[in-house]
């Protein structure tokens, strides 16, 4: 008897190992089989019980694979022997990353971030550089795409930096907006492993684009993420608010002592949070220099600058 087994929603160069070890382990596993693996799918043949028996170790090592993004040998012999691998969730983790590595919420406004997300629709997180807001918000993201929340994650930010020019930069125009979203990729990466990461980008399972391509357009079952949002003027971020479609999630991440504006308009962020702060299914976290997460350098710059500007008034 033949039986295939497609792996549809796992990363297969996580699943198989490098060099295929798991696939070459499940063969000593089932020696009765003959396990084939070729792209997504595995062939195998023999006896029908034991096809039975592989398949449902199959499902339980996809489950685990999903679930922390890694897949080492001593688990593959667990769940083959019938033991229970999966491990408890550490505290506040959000999700597991690449190479299983726990994505948490480590400050008390990030934690504050993913409560409020359960709770509302619309989220706005402000605050300094460094605060993780922006990190913690795509870890949502992502966390709702694994569990199927949400059938894609959109993230956007103002290209404000290029302003006119982004027209006359070369390449297509991925290639010019780029360098502007390159946070957000480095985010992406750090949570879904590299050939994954890949697939979803070519299907736009994840999509990412600046701000002034959201036009007209109804986002739907999605979440989606505005970075850099105090670089959108009132009418842009009014523009953006009002995409949202049927069960979506949007985040909007800023801070607002760093606008790049030209000096005479005004950001649209802080008047957003003050129009809509009371309104219900909308939550905001404000971040403070006690939750930056980078190097302790980052924090004493920011008080530094902070009292510099105080000193100034």
């Amino acid at each position: 008897m033949e039986h295939l087994i497609s792996i549809e929603e796992t990363d297969l160069t996580t699943f198989y190992g490098t060099g295929d070890r798991n696939v070459r382990l499940l063969q000593d596993l089932f020696p009765r089989l003959r396990i084939v693996a070729r792209g997504n799918v595995i062939k195998i043949s023999g006896a029908e019980e034991r096809i039975a028996a592989f398949n449902e170790k199959v499902e339980a090592l996809m489950e685990y694979c999903n679930t922390y993004n890694k897949l080492p040998e001593s688990i593959v012999r667990e769940i083959v022997s019938g033991a229970n691998a999966m491990e408890s969730m550490p505290e506040n983790t959000v999700i597991f990353g690449v190479n299983g590595r726990p994505v948490a919420a480590k400050t008390p406004n990030q934690r504050k971030l993913v409560k409020i997300y359960d709770k509302n629709d619309l989220i706005f997180a402000c605050g300094p550089a460094g605060t993780g807001k922006t990190y913690t918000a795509i870890a949502l993201a992502v966390r709702a795409l694994k569990n199927r929340e949400v059938s894609r994650i959109i993230l956007s930010r103002p290209a404000v930096e290029a302003g006119e020019s982004l027209g006359f930069l070369p390449g297509d125009m991925r290639e010019k907006i780029d360098p502007y979203l390159q946070p957000l990729y480095d985010a992406l990466r750090d949570m879904i492993p590299q050939h994954r990461l890949r697939e979803y980008m070519e299907d736009e399972v994840i999509h990412i684009a600046p701000l002034a391509y959201m036009r007209g357009r109804t986002l739907n079952n999605a979440v989606v993420i505005l970075d850099e949002a105090q670089n959108t003027t009132s009418s842009q971020l009014k523009m953006f608010l009002t995409r949202m479609g049927s069960n979506a999630k949007f985040i909007v991440t800023g801070d607002i002592t760093q606008v790049d504006l030209p000096r005479k308009v005004k950001s649209g962020l802080p008047q957003a949070i003050n129009i809509l702060r009371d309104v219900k299914g909308i939550g905001v976290v404000q971040f403070d220099d006690s939750d930056i997460v980078r190097h302790q350098l980052v924090r004493d710059i920011v008080k530094a600058y902070e009292k510099y500007d105080e000193e100034s008034v």
